[in-house]
């Protein structure tokens, strides 16, 4: 009975709005603005945000990443002699101080890096020869496109076996066979095995571990043809460098113990290192720090788009305040043959809950097709989540409630007599 009832009174609602279709359509706009902005900037919001949360997730939540850096000093070039050696950076050491001092470290991947030039034919492009573990691989998650990643067997039989990423792989192996073709780097040739994808950049304050010119080695493989020395020749000068490690990754057992292992690792390599040529870089703390900015910026952006829904629906207050203005002796009538408050107050509020549903709909449609063509015009990432299409529709319904309510007490709240009167 009571479905049945609140069925008729949505239909004459609507029968009511049609009546003054321009009026209703106009009236609805402020709320279709309101919501498909919400829905448009939440989404635009989440799409620059979700590129460079999944880079930091993709660094591991366990793991902690501790990078070579040369001192302040070294780098300005202090008193160098004509013929200088500096040496800074992580040691072997640290990696078996590592693994012996925390038990919660259930691994860790050390990387050499050395700079050599990647030759096939007549093309030719700058490497990052990277000597790791095949364990990396685990640790740093990279797609595989070909072949395969290192093995332990390459590194026992100081195989010259390189992993090469897709970008090195394009520059390089373009009109050739790709796995198994031998590849000249700096002075020795290495057998292609495998191509992965690499994802380089900056995540926040984190350097990834790699970058597209990277080629991959086993790290006694880089020990044995490279040495910890790299030698820089300039005018009047020859500077050596000696660094054993430029990276470590150390993978923890739970994330509850990432960020205590990560300070316990800083006091042990502050005792070790005094010249601070070291970084500690955490992306279970960054990916924190980054989810917590883009709640905050999905606020903003909500709270400024949730302006327009105000100005909607304060379009639909005045609206309705004209239509009790206009409807005054048909209240008037009602009241008279034994209608009720709260039915006229039920009715007002129908008709302003139409309006303002019906303007979230279409709404939501617009606020869904915009990100869709942002994405398609502009090359831009967008991502419309459920979240943000519920929470406009129900705050355009909020939003018929509130403004509709006053509008439908103050019709509800006419002397009868005086609005049977009212011409």
């Amino acid at each position: 009975m009571r479905q049945t009832k609140l069925l008729k009174n949505v239909r004459l609602g609507i029968k009511t709005l049609l009546l003054h279709k321009l009026r209703s359509f106009l009236t609805m706009l402020g709320v279709l603005f309101g919501v498909g902005s919400v829905v448009a900037m939440l989404a635009v919001g989440e799409g620059a945000s979700k590129e460079a949360l999944e880079q930091i997730r993709k660094l591991g939540s366990t793991n902690i990443i501790i990078t070579s850096t040369k001192p302040a000093a070294e780098e300005s070039g202090g008193t160098r002699t004509p013929f200088s050696v500096v040496m800074y950076g992580l040691l072997y050491d640290d990696e078996r101080r590592a693994r012996e001092t925390f038990d919660a470290i259930v691994r860790t991947v050390p990387v050499k890096i050395v700079r050599k030039a990647g030759r096939l034919g007549e093309r030719t492009l700058e490497l990052r020869l990277m000597g790791t573990t095949p364990e990396w691989f685990d640790l740093v998650q990279r797609k595989l496109i070909a072949g395969r990643v290192l093995t332990d067997r390459d590194g026992q039989r100081r195989a010259g076996a390189v992993v090469l990423t897709e970008y090195g792989a394009r520059r390089l192996l373009a009109t050739e066979r790709t796995i198994g073709q031998s590849l000249r780097i700096g002075g020795t040739y290495y057998e292609v095995v495998g191509i992965v994808q690499s994802e380089s950049g900056m995540s926040g304050s984190i350097q990834t571990p790699d970058q597209e010119i990277d080629a991959y080695i086993p790290i006694d493989v880089a020990r044995e043809r490279s040495g910890d020395y790299v030698t820089q020749v300039s005018a009047g000068s020859m500077l050596r460098e000696s660094v054993e490690l430029h990276q470590l990754i150390v993978q923890v057992n739970t994330i509850e113990n990432v960020e205590p292992v990560s300070a316990g690792l800083e006091r042990m390599l502050k005792s070790f290192h005094p010249k601070g040529d070291y970084r500690v870089s955490v992306p279970l703390a960054l990916l924190r720090q980054a989810e917590a900015t883009k709640r905050t910026f999905n606020i903003v952006l909500g709270s400024i788009a949730g302006i327009s829904l105000l100005v909607g629906g304060i379009g639909i207050m005045n609206i309705m305040l004209a239509s009790v203005t206009e409807r005054t002796r048909e209240i008037g009538i009602r009241r008279a043959i034994g209608a009720k408050r709260r039915q006229i107050i039920g009715q007002f509020l129908i008709e302003t809950v139409v309006l303002s549903t019906t303007g979230g709909l279409i709404g939501v449609t617009i606020g869904v097709l915009i990100p869709w063509l942002i994405t398609r015009l502009a090359g831009m990432p967008t991502v419309v989540t459920g979240y943000s299409l519920v929470l406009a529709l129900g705050v355009s319904m909020s939003v018929g409630i509130v403004f509709g309510l006053y509008p439908a007490r103050h019709a509800a709240n006419l002397d009868p007599i005086e609005a049977l009167r009212h011409e």
